[in-house]
């Protein structure tokens, strides 16, 4: 890297609260100043454009979540050897476990089940006129039929969308939001440790599963409570996130959801598009294990390295009027809001058959959705609405 030069710095304060909740100024400007960028304040490095996200993602042996995908060593201690943090091989083995009941095959026999829910849950929202629909609508399924196919203990449940939230918190860098989503993560912890165990798990449920792996001697016993994490946190936020966003994008440009009323076969590309201008997960971070070059700029080997999902996803060096929604979009399943490679979102296919099963039976019965209130949440990893008060008509 004896020519490179070094990455530009910029005084961005990328986890305040203000960039938080209207991220995608801060991520104009990254995209605007280089490939790749050094924030002094955090002592990252910082992808923004789309090639060079992709690029990190699909080299997971430059680009190395086994040193852990937080921007904070406590949580990357409290994560390592878990599916999230770590690399093959035993990534490789872990994923096969984590993945079973979640492939597109296994999810075929709970199709029935979730569209059956989806359908209730929109009789049910619809015979009421105005709805939260992150709540009355985008919580349904994961919070009820997810937890149920995970087989959880009942005790406890009512916790997982704040442990969940807090999960997801405890991945930004050292801050305030930071350090106080701790002790809510270890009542997580807690329970995967003492109520995540044979005996107390439904039986053949998806946690159950794991005990069973380990039985078979695919992987130890102790791992077991540490993979419950890859199906109390992933499963739940991300998934509600997306749906609320469908709900608010179609809010706000009703001709395209005219376009999926008059054509229901168009709800998969539109689920690509609403992944990919609102995507859920916005960052995780992985550690650079050489010195390499991104188009003549340096990137240090042990550098730790955000990866941004949520401007990669809107970056104009990939796509067209990248802020504009619009579901007849070319190339929009390329994006990489389930991330791409060895690492990309385990639960995908899951939550691709809850979008698709939501509104496919909201197409049915809703005409318009009239937005009333709306309040974006704040998270360090996670981007998406906690409340989206609508009217269907």
């Amino acid at each position: 890297m004896a020519n490179a030069s070094e990455a530009p710095a910029l005084d961005i304060a990328l986890y305040g609260t203000e960039s938080l909740l209207n991220p995608y100024e801060n991520y104009r400007t990254l995209r605007d100043a280089a490939p790749v960028a050094y924030l002094p304040a955090l002592g990252m490095h910082v992808l923004s454009r789309y090639a060079e996200v992709r690029a990190a993602l699909a080299d997971a042996k430059l680009y190395v979540s086994g040193q852990g995908v937080a921007m904070n060593p406590r949580m990357n201690e409290a994560l390592k050897g878990g599916l999230l943090c770590s690399d093959a091989p035993r990534h490789d083995t872990l994923r096969r476990i984590i993945e079973r009941p979640l492939t597109p095959k296994a999810l075929t026999a709970m199709r029935d089940r979730i569209v059956t829910e989806a359908e209730t849950m929109a009789e049910r929202v619809v015979a009421r006129g105005r709805v939260d629909a992150a709540i009355d609508i985008a919580q349904h399924l994961p919070v009820t039929i997810v937890s149920d196919l995970v087989g959880l203990p009942e005790e406890g449940r009512e916790r997982m969308l704040a442990w969940a939230a807090a999960n997801f918190d405890c991945l930004g860098p050292d801050t305030p939001r930071t350090e106080a989503a701790f002790p809510i993560v270890g009542e997580m912890v807690n329970y995967a440790f003492t109520q995540c165990v044979p005996g107390k798990l439904a039986p053949d449920g998806w946690a159950d599963l794991i005990w069973q792996a380990a039985d078979r001697g695919e992987i130890d016993h102790a791992t077991c409570p540490y993979l419950m994490n890859d199906y109390m946190g992933p499963a739940l936020d991300t998934t509600i996130f997306a749906t609320t966003a469908a709900i608010w994008l179609f809010a706000r440009h009703p001709e395209q959801w005219d376009m999926i009323r008059q054509t229901p076969a168009l709800i998969g590309r539109a689920i690509n598009e609403i992944v990919r201008i609102e995507s859920p997960i916005q960052s995780f971070s992985r550690v650079v294990t050489r010195d390499h070059e991104l188009d003549g700029f340096a990137v240090p080997e042990g550098a730790r390295v955000i990866v941004l999902y949520g401007s990669a996803n809107r970056c104009e060096r990939k796509w067209n009027d990248p802020e504009r929604f619009d579901i007849m979009r070319e190339g929009s399943s390329e994006h990489l809001g389930f991330g791409f490679g060895e690492h990309q979102c385990v639960g995908n296919n899951l939550a691709r058959l809850e979008l698709l099963a939501v509104l496919t039976a909201l197409a049915k019965r809703v005409a318009r959705f009239e937005l009333e209130d709306a309040e974006w949440g704040v998270n360090n990893t996670l981007r998406g609405l906690r409340r989206c008060v609508v009217k269907l008509h």
